[in-house]
């Protein structure tokens, strides 16, 4: 067995998606990283309860997922998955929806932020007001309704079915469970079916099967992968799920007739007392859920179509990023930046690809301008080569922080940096401009979301908004999927 755990471990951290998959390293300069990546964290998490309309007015509303290979994942830098595209649909109506109704200016969007946590604190997190939606695939339970307010199901009749790795016993009915161990989390709905069924074994004075907890770091579709490598005999899944990893993990069979729950329901939960958001979503989900054009589009997308899942995994696209982020790591520590905010920041700029030559003439993955690559300060020569791209556009961004805003007393570390990334977009000059005018308008000139940014969105438009916007999207999105990435590949290793 210790080869065997040894391989699998290799495999399964391998096969964690894009940078779910890459080698960790320690941020660079740790001490300053490390708070400006908790001061991005808090800054989101920061306790609030309000309805929809509070939500509104801060532009901002926090998604609570689970991250994993199906529902919410990033693939070379992109977020991906059934939940991402649903939450961006979500994101998208919501905004025409109020812009429609005179709700928002111009420009200034409602952004969903997505916030990747570990299965067992997604609802204790809502109900803190940590985030405003748990949109991790929940299926709707009686003790799950004591403590939140479930939205309209996206998802009718789900089964929750017996899955089996190889070397598995033989198994003809739920019986035959009797006395066995079955692997799952105890925060799942699978936890309470099993409950479920060892009532009804005793009744039939049968042994009780035996549950055994999986780590709550582990999602549905890595228990699976560890039954595929026989690590896991037994395990329970939604019966869609299991028949989509059945044809990748080809060692695991899903057992039909060996259903522990049949009708579940799967939706968004919120916080109780919220009846403005679930109105609003409860109208998202009439027009995008199962049986629908969107629904059935995301399905067959996600649940149907094993195309994105293979491209994904395979180990060629895997070293291809791995290679690229082996460039921001090394000059994220040279300049004392963190890698994954560079690989935020280079993601808006070109979606990491290094032949993009934008309608101005930037070029490359971080899209930087050849004159300013190739003079000083920055005197990157070759500047179209991959690396030295990543180098000309990180030594700018450090002399753009270092230049305007490093030792601005007023400006807190998060200002800095989300100045910086607006100056790298729309030019120093501009945003300096742009905080002139927003102390004529009486908007603090040393904050840039609610204050600067409702200028530069008057001003210039919605580009530079949506670019700092979505650098810090990512970027928290980025710091809780590797962070979560960490705490599976060491749940992987204790099996």
């Amino acid at each position: 067995m210790g080869k065997l755990l040894k391989r699998s471990i290799a495999c399964l951290s391998g096969m964690l998606i894009a940078l779910a998959c890459l080698p960790w390293c320690p941020p660079a300069h740790a001490n300053t990283d490390e708070a400006l990546s908790e001061e991005f964290i808090q800054q989101i998490k920061r306790p609030r309860t309000g309805d929809l309309p509070s939500m509104i007015k801060e532009r901002a509303i926090r998604a609570l997922v689970a991250y994993n290979k199906t529902n919410y994942f990033l693939d070379g830098g992109r977020e991906r998955g059934v939940t991402y595209e649903a939450l961006q649909m979500y994101q998208d109506e919501l905004n025409k929806e109020l812009a429609k109704r005179g709700k928002r200016q111009k420009h200034l969007r409602v952004h969903v932020i997505i916030i990747p946590v570990a299965r067992d604190k997604l609802i204790p997190y809502l109900i803190q007001g940590k985030g405003d939606i748990a949109a991790a695939n929940l299926t709707i339970t009686s003790y799950r309704r004591k403590e939140v307010e479930f939205c309209a199901p996206f998802a009718d009749n789900v089964k929750e079915v017996v899955v089996t790795g190889p070397g598995a016993p033989a198994l003809k009915s739920l019986d035959d469970l009797s006395g066995r161990a079955v692997y799952v989390r105890k925060s799942s709905s699978y936890y309470g079916s099993l409950i479920k069924l060892n009532a009804a074994l005793k009744k039939k004075k049968l042994k009780p099967v035996k549950i055994e907890f999986a780590d709550e770091n582990l999602e549905t579709e890595d228990i699976l992968e560890m039954a595929n490598a026989g690590l896991v005999p037994i395990t329970i899944a939604d019966s869609h799920l299991a028949d989509f990893w059945a044809k990748i993990f080809k060692k695991i069979q899903v057992h039909h007739q060996l259903a522990v729950r049949t009708g579940g329901r799967i939706a968004w939960a919120v916080r109780k007392n919220s009846p403005k958001l679930v109105k609003s979503i409860n109208a998202f989900v009439k027009t995008h859920k199962q049986g629908t054009l969107m629904g059935n589009i995301l399905t067959k997308r996600y649940y149907q179509d094993t195309k994105w899942a293979r491209e994904a995994l395979n180990e060629e696209n895997i070293q291809r990023f791995n290679r690229t982020t082996k460039f921001f790591q090394k000059y994220a520590s040279q300049y004392g930046f963190d890698w994954l905010m560079l690989t935020a920041l280079a993601f808006q700029e070109s979606g990491l690809d290094n032949e993009k030559v934008s309608h101005v003439g930037a070029v490359g993955v971080m899209q930087i301008m050849p004159k300013t690559a190739a003079n000083p300060p920055v005197s990157i020569a070759q500047y179209k080569k991959l690396e030295n791209n990543i180098h000309a556009g990180t030594k700018y961004l450090r002399w753009i922080f270092d230049r305007y805003f490093k030792d601005d007393p007023k400006m807190d570390q998060l200002n800095k940096v989300l100045f910086t990334f607006a100056s790298y977009n729309a030019g120093p000059g501009k945003v300096a401009n742009l905080r002139q005018r927003a102390a004529k308008m009486e908007l603090d000139p040393n904050v840039w979301f609610h204050n600067v940014e409702v200028v530069a969105a008057k001003v210039i438009g919605r580009e530079t908004v949506q670019y700092v916007g979505n650098i810090y999207k990512y970027y928290v999105a980025y710091l809780q999927a590797d962070k979560q990435r960490q705490e599976r590949f060491e749940a992987m290793k204790k099996k």
